[in-house]
């Protein structure tokens, strides 16, 4: 689901947040939950990861609360990912299934892959 390329940028003891990002086409929303549950059961099992958690954009559960951007409902995923350090996040780019995923993830959602936000703690 990420680049390895971004792996250089995060170098050290420090954990690797991210956030991914990815909208499912029309009518392939359940197609891309399941892939998308199925990888985080594998995820999960990694030594180095703290954190994996998927989840699926819906409406704000206050009336007349705006969402801060707008993404369509349903269709956008996004997973919240932290990883010990950089070592435990590029064994992640390189587990076995993660080659797999993306192939079969690239034709169910309009990005030409994931879109990564790499994120520094505050506190």
């Amino acid at each position: 689901m990420s680049d390895a390329s971004a792996v250089g940028a995060h170098a050290g003891a420090a954990p690797v947040r991210l956030i991914a990002e990815f909208t499912a086409r029309p009518g392939r929303e359940e197609e891309v939950e399941r892939l998308l549950l199925g990888l985080t059961a594998e995820v999960r099992r990694e030594p180095g990861c703290l954190d994996f958690t998927p989840h699926r954009v819906a409406a704000t559960p206050i009336p007349g609360l705006e969402a801060s951007r707008s993404a369509p409902l349903g269709r956008r995923f996004v997973v919240t990912e932290t990883y010990r350090d950089a070592p435990a996040f590029a064994a992640h780019l390189a587990a076995p299934y993660g080659a797999p995923f993306n192939a079969a993830l690239g034709p169910l959602i309009e990005e030409a892959g994931s879109q990564l936000t790499f994120l520094d703690a505050l506190a």
